[in-house]
């Protein structure tokens, strides 16, 4: 494990998938980052990339050539390594190999960059492409973070709190994780949502182009609270496993394969494409 601080925040990094698992506050000892329990759900918060959600069949087209990829792709189970780090930074990279190149035809240069500042974690995602054609990627978070955040509360305490007035029409799953042709009624004219574990029985609430670019979790019960920022990610998720206490805040850069997506990568719903030698930089980050 990797550890990152400075007087307010401790952060831990598992190189494997680069993946945050704990964001503790010194000052309130309040722990932000759901435990992992692999009896609900045993990941924390892992990256998703070089694809987001389910492809149609497990598979994408290009070039003439037919690829498979597990949802959410490969970089989670893959081992980063440490480029640089200091006291309250540090910078993961992962690149092409062998068995990538098998599933997934791009050479790239992956950073995770994490970096304390303040009583704020930003997580960035630095995607180069080092290839001699166009690079089709997408690319996003999956923090899970712990409900209830005191002693004093209960799950149904907390709710989200947008910082912009919202209609949040819900793009629903079908089987397989695809996302069904057209969204349906949710909730309307609000700002709010409240959290609830039934909430999510029927899988993740996924949004598409809301104007919101922050929000934050609280309880009217409780001091201890965070505010998620997810500025230039189009796409957001909002899921938790059945009955666990945490709730997961997934900023995307792509999302899943429609139903009635044709499975020709250029032309996926949200893919994000660079040049030779350009980089796509994204951050999102939680103050608390």
């Amino acid at each position: 494990m990797q550890i990152i601080e400075n007087q307010f925040l401790k952060a831990t990094i598992n190189p494997l998938g680069a993946e945050l698992v704990s964001l503790f506050n010194k000052e309130n000892n309040t722990e932000y980052i759901w435990n992992a329990d692999p009896a609900f759900w045993g990941k924390s918060s892992p990256v998703l990339f070089p694809i987001i959600g389910a492809l149609k069949n497990n598979q994408y087209f290009y070039q003439g050539k037919t690829y498979t990829l597990p949802r959410h792709g490969f970089a989670r189970e893959r081992v980063f390594s440490v480029e640089s780090q200091t006291e309250s930074s540090i910078i993961f990279l992962l690149k092409q190999d062998e068995e990538s190149l098998k599933v997934y035809p791009f050479d790239f240069e992956f950073r995770l960059i994490y970096t304390l500042l303040e009583k704020t974690l930003s997580v960035s995602y630095s995607v180069k492409n080092t290839g001699n054609n166009e690079m089709y990627f997408s690319v996003g978070g999956h923090p899970a973070f712990a409900v209830p955040l005191s002693e004093n509360s209960v799950y149904d305490d907390y709710y989200l709190e947008f910082n912009q007035t919202e209609d949040f029409p819900r793009w629903e799953l079908a089987d397989g994780g695809l996302i069904k042709k057209e969204a349906t009624a949710f909730i309307e004219n609000t700002n709010r949502l409240p959290l609830t574990k039934e909430l999510f029985y029927q899988d993740a609430l996924v949004f598409k182009h809301l104007q919101s670019t922050s929000v934050v979790l609280k309880a009217d019960n409780s001091e201890a609270k965070l505010t998620f920022d997810f500025q230039g990610f189009p796409f957001l998720g909002i899921w938790a496993a059945k009955n666990a206490n945490f709730v997961c805040m997934e900023p995307w850069c792509g999302i899943a394969d429609s139903e009635i997506h044709e499975q020709d990568f250029t032309k996926k719903e949200g893919i994000e494409i660079i040049q030779p030698d350009q980089i796509f930089l994204r951050t999102w980050s939680v103050s608390v």
